[in-house]
């Protein structure tokens, strides 16, 4: 039977034990079955393996038909904001704690993975967003997210004034710690945390969660996932604000600028295995009841 897959990017956290170990078994498993292998440059420098095949990551999105990503949900986002720019399936080995992201156990990985060589899988896409700062009219700078995109004080426990508009609508005026804007991949993440309802990831939707609201009645939102949020930030602001994309990415906001978020065009495709189930996963990560009987 033809191989399904024929290049496959192996992607890791670097100077991590497990997720070293985890990819030299990966290397030689992969090898062994004719695959080629190309090993994303940061993690290749603390894995011995013997002519091993480095690349950058955007190399692989280029070259591989598949990602696997050892790591946990974090490392899993920042390879999957570069991934989504390529047409490549991507699968998540947890190395980490949650692991929402990351299907496959790296105690027993050989077996899921060679179903899902064998094509024995379910593909899954996910959108993302995109967050551009304006000042005056002009855009200063922009970066994606998969999770959340939020809105912040540069430093904690400093309140600030915004306006949220919809599509051009004006929605509400608030003065808090921030807000939070989530997709549904980002809705059991930060957004849970502060709140926030969990969207299942079939939904085509977007939850505003604010952050420490100075009033009673403000209330976490969800509105459609094609909506253009636009954020407007009071003059009277200090200068130290900030928009953080999926916890990693600083975008520096000054008081009078417009922040834009929207869907991505760009989406990512998960690879799962077959027994994949979003639900079983939310019951096991956050220790929900069983069946009754």
């Amino acid at each position: 039977m033809a191989q399904l897959y024929k290049t496959i990017g192996l992607i890791g956290k670097p100077n991590h034990q497990g997720a070293s170990s985890t990819i030299a078994v990966l290397h030689d498993y992969l090898l062994e079955n004719k695959y080629e292998v190309l090993v994303e440059t940061s993690v290749a420098n603390s894995v011995e393996i013997a002519d091993m095949h480095e690349c950058s990551l955007t190399e692989i999105g280029n070259k591989a038909d598949l990602a696997i990503v050892v790591g946990g949900d974090g490392y899993m986002l920042g390879a999957a904001r570069v991934l989504a720019c390529f047409d490549i399936g991507v699968i998540g080995v947890n190395r980490g704690n949650l692991g929402f992201l990351t299907d496959l156990s790296p105690d027993d990985i050989i077996p899921p993975l060679e179903e899902i060589l064998n094509g024995k899988s379910r593909y899954e896409q996910r959108f993302i967003i995109e967050a551009e700062v304006y000042r005056h009219g002009k855009l200063k700078s922009s970066n994606s997210a998969v999770n959340e995109a939020v809105l912040h004080a540069g430093k904690v426990a400093s309140m600030i004034e915004f306006e949220v508009h919809i599509d051009n609508s004006f929605m509400f005026s608030q003065r808090s710690d921030g807000l939070i804007i989530s997709t549904p991949t980002g809705s059991t993440a930060y957004s849970m945390s502060a709140g926030g309802p969990i969207l299942t990831p079939n939904l085509n939707a977007l939850s505003l969660v604010p952050m420490f609201p100075h009033t009673l009645t403000s209330r976490p939102i969800v509105v459609d996932g094609d909506s253009e949020i636009k954020l407007i930030l009071a003059n009277e602001n200090q200068e130290s604000l900030q928009v953080s994309c999926d916890g990693h990415v600083i975008l520096a906001v000054m008081p009078g600028d417009e922040v834009i978020i929207k869907k991505s065009p760009q989406t990512i495709r998960l690879v799962h295995p077959l027994n994949h189930d979003y639900f079983n996963v939310l019951r096991n990560k956050l220790g929900w009841g069983n069946k009754l009987y």
